[in-house]
C-alpha cells in the first residue's frame, strides 16, 4: 500500500505543478492587461510663471463663455485629467496661469501670448532674444515633440518661419483637431485644399490615389523630400504602379518606360504633369 501511495503522489505532483504554473501565468496576463487599460497619468507638467496662479477654466468662462462652451467638443478636451491625482486646468494648460489676467480685467495678457514664428535673432548671430511670449507652435510642441522634428526637415510648411500657424489646420478650441472636422476620409484634406484649391477638382480624369487623401503622398508637416513627399522621385509612383522588367527594358502600365524614367520624375519628364487629376487626358497630362 505504501508503494502504491508513493506512486500516486509522484504521478499527481507534476500535474499539480503544471496547473499551478498555468494559474500563475494566467494571473500575470490578466494583471498586465488590466494595467495597460486602466493607467491614467498626467505626464505634461503645467508651466509655472512667477507671480501668477492657476484659477481654473470656470474663471475663464466669465469672459470667454462661447469658447469655454465649445471647448467641450474639442479633441483637446479629452486630455483634461480628472480626479484627485491631477489638476483640471483646462485653458491654462496652453495659455498659462491666468490669475493676473483675470484680476486685471483682461488688461494683462495671459502669460503665453500667441505670436507666429520663431523669436527674433540678434544682429550679431543666431542667438534668439527673449520673446514677449512663446510662439504658437512652441506651445503645441510641448506635447507634439515629433512634429517639432518634422518641421525642422528641409521641406516643410512655413510654420517655423511665421507664415502659418498650427491652428490654421488644427483648431484647438472646437471640434476635431482638423479643419474638416468630419468623420469622412477626405475631410482631413479640407485644410490642404483651402490653400491648394487647384488640387480640389473635380477632374474629368481623376488620380485614384487622391481617394486615399493628401497624406498618401505628402507628409503634412515636413519631409526630407521635395514637396513634402513621402518618397522621392519616381519611387513614389512605383508604390502603386509597379515596374516590370523585360530584359533591359522597363515597362509600367503596359508601356515602355525605359527612356522616360531617365528624364526625371514622372511629373517633370513631360508625361504626367497633372499628377492630381486632369481635365483632358487619362494619362494625367495637361
Amino acid at each position: 500500500m505504501e508503494g502504491l501511495h508513493g506512486w500516486l503522489q509522484s504521478a499527481l505532483t507534476p500535474s499539480r505543478g503544471r496547473m499551478l504554473a498555468l494559474a500563475v501565468g494566467l494571473a500575470l496576463v490578466v494583471a498586465v492587461a488590466i494595467s495597460c487599460t486602466t493607467v491614467n497619468r498626467a505626464v505634461v507638467v503645467p508651466p509655472q510663471v512667477p507671480g501668477a496662479d492657476y484659477i481654473g477654466t470656470s474663471e475663464c468662462e466669465t469672459c470667454h463663455e462661447e469658447i469655454v462652451r465649445d471647448f467641450a467638443t474639442a479633441s483637446h478636451a479629452r486630455l483634461i485629467a480628472a480626479g484627485t491625482n491631477a489638476i483640471n486646468i483646462g485653458c491654462e494648460s496652453c495659455h498659462g496661469p491666468g490669475s493676473l489676467h483675470a484680476e486685471s480685467g483682461g488688461d494683462v495678457k495671459p502669460p503665453f501670448s500667441y505670436t507666429a514664428g520663431r523669436p527674433e535673432t540678434a544682429d550679431y548671430g543666431a542667438r534668439p532674444l527673449v520673446p514677449a511670449g512663446r510662439a504658437t507652435e512652441q506651445v503645441c510642441y510641448q506635447c507634439h515633440g515629433d512634429v517639432r522634428g518634422q518641421f525642422n526637415l528641409p521641406s516643410h510648411h512655413p510654420v517655423p518661419e511665421g507664415r502659418m500657424t498650427c491652428s490654421e489646420c488644427h483648431p484647438p478650441h472646437k471640434g476635431r483637431a482638423f479643419v474638416g472636422g468630419g468623420t469622412a476620409l477626405r475631410d482631413r484634406d479640407d485644410g490642404c485644399l483651402e490653400c491648394h484649391p487647384a488640387q480640389r477638382g473635380p477632374h474629368v480624369f481623376e488620380h485614384e490615389a487622391l481617394r486615399e487623401g493628401c497624406g498618401i503622398c505628402h507628409h503634412p508637416h515636413g519631409s526630407i523630400n521635395a514637396k513634402m513627399l513621402t518618397i522621392r522621385d519616381a519611387n513614389l509612383c512605383l508604390q502603386c504602379h509597379p515596374a516590370e522588367r523585360r530584359g533591359p527594358q522597363v515597362y509600367i502600365g503596359g508601356g515602355n518606360h525605359t527612356v522616360r524614367l531617365q528624364r526625371g520624375t514622372c511629373w517633370s519628364a513631360g508625361c504626367h504633369e497633372a499628377v492630381h487629376g486632369s481635365r483632358v487626358n487619362s494619362s494625367l497630362q495637361f
